[in-house]
């Protein structure tokens, strides 16, 4: 099976039962081919086998003075920043990568955490304690609720409303794709049409993407010159919307096969 269709297969599974350090690895997968899961897998379990007790203390201690992972700062956009393997390899990534890093790690070794997905800035929260946040990206700092709307503040700027919700847990499919959205930022950045078009083919798996992504997709296979590709994109969304909104893909669609002929 491709690692597109592990994917797809892996997140037709609960939230709550989708493994999101694999899930991580095959996002990866499509940047490095015939990527090691299981090695990579195993690399993440000798990570917790390294920390000294099963405690928040402990992991943050491990992971962010012991080991070095910090945040890549001089070059955020850096696609391997959303890879998990090169953010294991090289122990640098950004907010949400080095998070999902803490929480694969806390998993193994029974330090429940929850991703906090606050605009501009991933974050995390203990399950067993949530007035405690976690910034990976700041070397593990913990933080309190006002520590994180203070973040929040440094972001956006101190007129941005702040808002309760924004510190919320988020489940696995709001965590890759927003991992996802990452990725598409920076090959938009580079003009790397096949990048955005399997990033936008994953996004597409993820329940609770707007369906409309579709047309980004056709947009971007177009792009490589997928033109038959795009076209499907484009009948399967006019399938799934119906209607008049449907009709317009669906003539979209229709002007790109006529280019075919």
């Amino acid at each position: 099976m491709q690692v597109t269709e592990q994917f797809a297969t892996l997140l037709r599974s609960p939230e709550s039962e989708v493994p999101l350090d694999r899930a991580a690895l095959l996002i990866a997968a499509h940047a490095y081919p015939g990527l090691d899961l299981a090695a990579e897998l195993a690399r993440l379990d000798r990570l917790a086998e390294g920390c000294a007790a099963p405690t928040l203390d402990a992991l943050v201690r491990h992971l962010f003075v012991d080991l070095g992972f910090r945040g890549n700062r001089s070059a955020y956009y850096d696609p391997r920043n959303s890879y998990l393997n090169d953010v294991v390899h090289r122990r640098c990534g950004i907010p949400i990568t080095l998070s999902v890093l803490t929480m694969v790690v806390g998993r193994r070794l029974g330090v429940p955490l929850a991703g906090v997905g606050m605009p501009g800035h991933f974050l995390l929260r203990d399950r067993v304690d949530p007035e405690v946040f976690v910034d990976p990206f700041a070397g593990g700092a913990i933080l309190d609720r006002e520590a994180c709307e203070r973040l929040f503040h440094v972001v956006h700027g101190e007129d941005a409303p702040f808002e309760d919700d924004f510190l919320a847990p988020v489940g696995a499919f709001a965590i890759l794709a927003r991992m996802l959205a990452n990725l598409r930022v920076a090959f938009a950045a580079r003009g790397d049409h096949d990048g955005i078009a399997w990033v936008l083919r994953l996004r597409t798996c993820v329940p609770g993407v707007p369906a409309e992504e579709r047309a980004e997709l056709a947009a971007a296979l177009a792009a490589t010159g997928d033109f038959h590709g795009a076209a499907r994109e484009l009948e399967a969304l006019a399938a799934q919307l119906g209607g008049s909104l449907g009709n317009g893909y669906a003539e979209r669609a229709a002007r790109i096969r006529a280019r075919l002929n």
